[in-house]
């Protein structure tokens, strides 16, 4: 901390007259302005130095990836962006609680232009401030990583350490806990509650308001549960059902179970560069009514679960960065998405929703109403139960004999059914066998391998990428998604390659040679996921 960090006793409003705009410089002979004039206690301060003294007494300042935070000295640990001017989630940004500060001490708005030097000044000295992790919503603890924290959002700071048979609320010390950013999309959440009858009776308030079924409804508690998780895989819920199940309401349901009542899903974004801005800016992220997914979008929505980093050219600067991480659990709402990349395939948990009778339908303001009135028990079910599964995750890994593409999310599912009982892990394996059908049965290529492979006379193939396309190729007209070329027929083989393997087909890639591009295909028993 340098001296900057001493209080400063700053001048009656009464006895400081106001700088005219117009004033000229002081003629020799006359008096300075009453800011520069020298007290007894030393030259007095301009508005800006007073500003930078407040600043630098009232708060700490740190860095992390490449921004300059100011932190509370002595408040909650909720580290604002010093260049940011306004908003986060209402806490406030540094420049306004600068200015409210100068307003309520002095009794005087202070300019504009002062504010904008001292704390320009504030992010000069930040270059030497320690390098501290700033967290959005969820964060590891700095020392035991069976401990993680829940941002509730709060002016206050108050947050909850949930650790492997218990959690607390609290507000962390700053230099002890976590330190979080906040945004606009960062709602507050209900100070959580526990339920006398445990964590069955506290999610029992959501699952009286679901409409999902029960193997459904787990696999909701379990996706809910990896968002509490920091730097997690996790899959992408994904309500499917037709018109009137309930898909919207149910992905809200969930949402705001994590981020609180504002918590939205939203439009699809124009672009990935959209996409990446909203995903930064909040925990949760969902999108709404989706009639297909394109190739962009697909690969955007993996790389957000999984964990992405953007890098743009910083406006107005001819060379220098700007960049952000992020990792989010997201889900999506549709009717019918249509065919899917594998990738994305892979990393989707579909719910089906089915018809709701007419009698069973809830208003929009009585289900709400109810929700909000059980939103704390919600959470703290929740809590209860994520304390129990923290308590059991440390034995997944040497339990687990077989894991599909996210491991992480696999242990998850099987410390949760070890506390509850459920099957969520098998769950899981039933619905990716049902997704990878979908898949193979949408492309042509696969099916027409497929097709191959239960007349072949041998178990093994091998053949260049135009012989395998020639042989493979349906008679009569092309359908439109059969590659054009044999450079993009090699491609579609590699992506459809983890999907048919688990049909049995395996395809591997050989060396090339003067002929072209040679594939080894082999045929083996269907592997059975369970083991």
């Amino acid at each position: 901390m340098t001296d900057l960090t001493t209080h400063v006793t700053l001048p009656l409003p009464a006895t400081e007259p106001r700088p005219s705009r117009t004033a000229q410089p002081a003629e020799p002979g006359e008096a300075a302005p009453a800011e520069q004039q020298n007290t007894d206690r030393g030259p007095k301060l301009s508005q800006a130095d007073v500003l930078l003294h407040l600043g630098m007494d009232e708060y700490v300042l740190v860095r992390y990836d490449q921004t300059a935070y100011a932190v509370p000295a002595d408040g909650p640990p909720i580290a604002r962006p010093l260049r940011a001017a306004g908003g986060f989630g209402g806490t406030g940004s540094l420049r306004q609680l600068l200015n409210r500060s100068y307003a309520l001490r002095t009794g005087r708005a202070p300019s504009q232009g002062c504010l904008t030097d001292a704390i320009a000044t504030m992010d000069a000295l930040a270059l030497d401030a320690p390098e501290r992790p700033v967290h959005l919503r969820i964060a590891p603890d700095p020392i035991d990583e069976q401990v993680t924290w829940l941002d509730l959002g709060r002016a206050d700071g108050r947050s909850v350490c949930i650790e492997p048979g218990t959690w607390s609320v609290t507000t962390p010390p700053v230099g002890e806990g976590p330190l979080w950013r906040r945004t606009r999309l960062t709602g507050e959440l209900p100070l959580p509650e526990r339920d006398p009858g445990g964590w069955q009776a506290g999610l029992g308030h959501l699952r009286e308001l679901s409409a999902l079924d029960e193997p459904s409804w787990r696999m909701a508690v379990a996706w809910l549960l990896a968002g509490l998780r920091p730097d997690m895989p996790r899959p992408i819920a994904y309500f499917a059902g037709e018109r009137g199940t309930a898909k919207t309401t149910s992905a809200r349901q969930l949402l705001r179970v994590l981020d609180g009542i504002r918590a939205e899903v939203r439009n699809v974004p124009r672009s990935e560069d959209d996409g990446a801005v909203a995903a930064s800016a909040g925990w949760t992220m969902g999108l709404d009514n989706l009639a297909g997914i394109p190739q962009w979008l697909s690969d955007f929505l993996c790389r957000t679960v999984t964990g992405a980093s953007v890098a743009k050219r910083e406006m107005y600067s001819d060379s220098d960065v700007t960049s952000w991480a992020y990792q989010r659990p997201v889900l999506l709402t549709g009717i019918d998405v249509g065919a899917l990349e594998t990738d994305l395939a892979e990393r989707l948990l579909p719910f089906t929703l089915h018809a709701i009778h007419p009698k069973a339908r809830r208003s929009e303001h009585d289900l709400w109403r109810r929700y909000r009135a059980a939103h704390g028990r919600i959470l703290g079910g929740l809590l209860d139960l994520a304390a129990a599964v923290w308590a059991r995750l440390p034995d997944a890994a040497d339990q687990l004999d077989h894991r599909p593409r996210m491991a992480d999310w696999a242990e998850l599912l099987w410390a949760l059914d070890a506390v509850t009982g459920w099957d969520t892990l098998a769950t899981y394996t039933g619905a990716q066998e049902e997704v990878t059908d979908d898949v193979l049965d949408a492309d042509p290529v696969a099916t027409a391998l497929t097709r191959w492979a239960s007349s072949a006379d041998t178990t093994e193939w091998q053949a260049t990428t135009g012989q395998i396309d020639a042989a493979l190729r349906p008679p009569g007209p092309l359908p439109d998604t059969w590659p054009k070329t044999t450079a993009l027929f090699s491609t579609r083989l590699t992506a459809l390659a983890p999907a048919l393997r688990q049909r049995g087909i395996d395809i591997r890639k050989r060396p090339r040679t003067s002929s072209g591009r040679a594939f080894l295909i082999t045929l083996q028993p269907i592997p059975d996921p369970r083991n």
